[in-house]
Order: C-alpha cells, then sequence, then structure tokens
C-alpha cells in the first residue's frame, strides 16, 4: 500500500483532502500540514479561462502537475475524464502525471452536457490506467448524483461495483449527503468511499462517523477565494475594513519554493 493508498484506510479518520489550483495556492495548504493535496478541475480550468468538464485543459493539467509533483507532499490531480474516451489515451495522460510524481487522479463519468460515459468505458479507461501505472491511487467518481438519479440508487452501486472491478482504489460520488445513503454505500462497497463536503451536508465529524474514507473540498478554496477577492475590493470603495491577509514576502515566498 503506497503511502497516499494508507491515508484512505483509517478507521474514524478520513483524509481531508484540500484542492488547489495553481502553485501558491498548493504550498500555502501544504504549509498548513496537509500531507496530501487535490487540485480542483473547475479552478484549473476557470483560472485559464477555458471551460471545465469539456476536456479542454489536458494540457494545463499536466504543467501544473508537473510544478506541483515534486513538492514535498503527496499529489492527487482531478483528471475530469480523462480528457479522453480512448482508454490508451488516458493511460498515456496518466504515465505522464505519474512521471511528473503524481500520487492519484481522479477519473469521472460525467460529461459538460449533464450525460454520463457508458460504464463499460469508464471501466475500460480504469484498467487501463491500472496497467499503465499499478501504483498510482485511482478515485473512480461518477456523477449519478448530480445527473439527477436517485441517491444513491441502483445505478450509482452498479457503476461504483463495476469500476471496483476494474482496478478502482478508491470511489467517489459528488452530491451524495443522505446519511443513510452514505452508510449503506459504505457498507456495500469494498473500496475507500470518498464524498465532498457541502455546508449543507454532514459536517467532517458525522462523514467520519459514518465509514467515509475521504473528504474532499473540490472546487470551494478557488471560489472562496474569489468571493474574497470580490468583498476585499468592495470593502475598499466603501471605505471599510480589510481582514488580515498574507504579505507581499509571504506570498513571493511560495513563489520560491
Amino acid at each position: 500500500m503506497t503511502p497516499f493508498a494508507a491515508l484512505h484506510h483509517r478507521p474514524g479518520r478520513p483524509l481531508l483532502l484540500p484542492n488547489a489550483w495553481d502553485h501558491a495556492s498548493a504550498v500555502a495548504l501544504a504549509a498548513e500540514g496537509y500531507a496530501a493535496i487535490g487540485t480542483t478541475s473547475l479552478g484549473v480550468a476557470a483560472a485559464a479561462g477555458l471551460p471545465d468538464g469539456a476536456a479542454a485543459t489536458r494540457a494545463e493539467t499536466v504543467r501544473l502537475a508537473r510544478r506541483l509533483g515534486r513538492g514535498g507532499f503527496l499529489l492527487s490531480v482531478d483528471a475530469e475524464s480523462g480528457f479522453s474516451d480512448d482508454p490508451e489515451e488516458v493511460a498515456a495522460l496518466v504515465v505522464e502525471l505519474a512521471q511528473a510524481g503524481v500520487v492519484g487522479i481522479n477519473l469521472e463519468d460525467g460529461r459538460a452536457d449533464g450525460t454520463l460515459v457508458p460504464s463499460a468505458v469508464h471501466a475500460a479507461k480504469i484498467a487501463a490506467v491500472k496497467a499503465a501505472a499499478p501504483e498510482l491511487f485511482v478515485n473512480a467518481r461518477t456523477d449519478t448524483c448530480w445527473a439527477g438519479r436517485h441517491d444513491p440508487g441502483p445505478e450509482t452501486v452498479r457503476r461504483l461495483e463495476a469500476y471496483q472491478q476494474a482496478g478502482a482504489d478508491g470511489v467517489f460520488v459528488p452530491g451524495l449527503a443522505d446519511p443513510a445513503a452514505i452508510v449503506a454505500l459504505v457498507e456495500r462497497l469494498a473500496a475507500p468511499l470518498n464524498v465532498l463536503w457541502t455546508p449543507t451536508g454532514p459536517g467532517f465529524a458525522e462523514l467520519a462517523a459514518l465509514g467515509v474514507a475521504r473528504v474532499s473540498l473540490g472546487s470551494l478554496l478557488y471560489r472562496s477565494a474569489l468571493a474574497a477577492a470580490v468583498a476585499t475590493a468592495a470593502a475598499v470603495g466603501a471605505g471599510g475594513a480589510v481582514g488580515p491577509v498574507p504579505g507581499y514576502a509571504e506570498v513571493q515566498a511560495l513563489s520560491m519554493t
């Protein structure tokens, strides 16, 4: 078991995975003691002026992975759907990421139009990735909840079981928030369950008690940073107070780490 995989097998102690979108955000989070950092595909895409989930950010994703992969922390990359429906192309991408120092990836079965990739296609991608990079942790994500399916429903279970059988090391169901549904999946599946934290869902301690192995923050930090930037500009214009922020030298130091 790799060090990153081991973080998913600590009963009662889920991995809290914050998601960065650039070098400074990743290094700042690592400096706060997070052993593992993820990336957010929305943050990476939006920062480049590109759409998320549309296979438009392969180059940006690889470039960021090369910058962060040797940063002294465990790096997991949100690779959308692998930027292709060809399993061999997805495997080639993952080999690039692994060579850059990445230890985990997210692969999602959702499409930009709200539909889902056929489960057999997604399973084939997972199998190809595991054959090409056996030590890399594959977090197989299904977007059934976001696509309007019943939560968690038989299709969610069917897809997750197929992804397990294809070799996924963990499974991820963003949008899953009902405690009973979470417990049902934890009890049914062998792979560690990852959920996305939401303000209206169970808190971190409750998710731990439910048996969740990994709690991701997704694009939350990026969206929070945008909100803070806009709010700060408005506060200055209104003559209001501005909260404490990192100094110039502190941020400059992040770029040299």
